[in-house]
């Protein structure tokens, strides 16, 4: 009933341990944007169907990824090669989808986020993502930090979804959020990124996708966004009681804000200068 895509650029060191933990699936799909490391021999030897696409942005990519023809189910469970559905999950997936009403045309996963051993119960924000969806009902948008949406009613699921960002290690960690930071600050000095500001929806919107985006475009409105993003995720979301990964992870994110402000005022100058 449900079919893999597995997103990967150079994913070597993670891609065993992603196809081994959807083995439950006989459809899995490794759709890659020409790793160099041996990601894709890897997937075809535990059995995995290899598509490859030039990486443009990703939204493009990832749904590129959805459109795949070969695809045999009509659900599909969308991957990073760093995440793992527990074996709670992949039951609890197997019988949300067969007794999916029509209209339900996503389900809603709890990931949780690893730093090191430790889940970061506290200080992660943002717990559910879309990754399980009806096929042809499901679209990204948003160049960077995409949003996936989807046609019809979405459900919850309870079991979590691991996620190991830091699996590669911390320098690879600021590698990847280096390449981010320079996009967030592009859409954030062209206007781009806070186009979906508004407080009604940041506090009243019913899914959880669009909520979201809402409150990011106020959040990048706001003076010492980096300062405040730390205090916020230590003190009252309460990241000091993960403990030292806790404040790494904290630090690390308001960092990242950091770096977003400091190249948007780089940008901003810039495009002054030539005035």
């Amino acid at each position: 009933m449900i079919s893999v895509v597995i997103l990967t650029r150079n994913e070597s060191a993670d891609i065993d341990g992603a196809i081994r933990s959807v083995a439950f699936s006989d459809d899995v799909h490794v759709f890659d944007s020409l790793s160099t490391d041996g990601t894709q021999e890897m997937a075809r030897r535990l059995g995995a169907t290899v598509h490859e696409r030039v990486f443009d942005n990703y939204a493009a990519q990832r749904n590129a990824s959805l459109t795949q023809p070969a695809f045999r189910h009509p659900w599909l469970l969308i991957l990073d090669a760093d995440e793992r559905p527990t074996p709670e999950l992949v039951e609890e997936m197997q019988q949300a989808v067969a007794k999916a009403p029509t209209d339900v045309d996503g389900f809603r996963l709890r990931r949780h986020d690893y730093l090191w051993d430790t889940w970061l119960k506290h200080a992660q924000i943002t717990p559910f993502y879309t990754r399980l969806v009806r096929r042809g009902r499901a679209r990204y948008v948003r160049e960077i930090n995409e949003v996936l949406e989807v046609d019809g009613r979405i459900i919850e699921l309870i079991c979590p979804l691991n996620h190991y960002p830091f699996s590669k290690g911390i320098a690879h960690w600021v590698a990847k959020h280096n390449v981010y930071s320079t996009m967030e600050a592009q859409l954030l000095a062209s206007g781009a990124a806070t186009v979906d500001a508004s407080l009604r929806i940041a506090l009243f919107a019913k899914d959880r996708a669009v909520k979201r985006a809402a409150q990011k475009a106020l959040f990048f409105q706001l003076p010492m966004r980096p300062l405040l993003k730390w205090f916020y995720m230590m003190f009252i979301r309460g990241a000091v009681l993960d403990g030292y990964a806790g404040f790494t992870y904290s630090t690390l994110s308001s960092f990242y804000e950091y770096l977003i402000e400091l190249k948007r005022i780089e940008l901003v100058r810039g495009e002054r200068s030539t005035l």
